[in-house]
């Protein structure tokens, strides 16, 4: 693919990790508030516990899927494959995206649905962009393959 099209898929999927991580802390912030000022427990666990962990989660995946928009950032502008970590981050966040979608659809319904699939699609897209090339670089050609002209 070329670097037409792969630094743009780059940035504007760097861009909507980054409004998702926002979304997904201010969504978080209204279900702890909820739940605290529910002041009920669920199997003898307080509602504060409850609040608490969902700022906690909240918090985690917003700062991950932060990470996640930055090692897109930085790929978009050096132009380069992200390393092995961000690639591993990457290849999480588009699973974590279509496990959410999958369980999105019953929940929420399909527009929820497909949100979570274009984000998912711009993910593979990029990491598919900034992986190795299709038709190999080598120079040295296989034994018993045909040569190249």
């Amino acid at each position: 693919m070329s670097t037409v099209v792969r630094r743009p898929v780059a940035f504007v999927t760097a861009i909507v990790l980054f409004v998702e991580a926002v979304g997904i802390v201010v969504i978080n912030g209204i279900l702890a508030t909820v739940v605290k000022n529910q002041d009920m427990s669920l199997a003898g666990l307080e509602s504060a516990a409850m609040s608490n962990g969902t700022w906690a989660m909240g918090g985690a995946f917003g700062l991950y899927l932060l990470l996640c928009g930055l090692v897109l950032l930085l790929a978009g502008i050096r132009d380069r494959a992200p390393g092995r970590i961000g690639r591993i981050a990457l290849i999480t966040c588009a699973v974590v995206h279509g496990v959410l979608g999958a369980l999105t659809v019953g929940l929420v319904g399909w527009a929820a649905f497909a949100c979570l699939m274009v984000v998912l699609g711009l993910i593979v897209l990029s990491l598919v962009a900034y992986g190795p090339e299709a038709g190999g670089s080598t120079d040295e050609a296989e034994p018993g393959a045909p040569a190249t002209a």
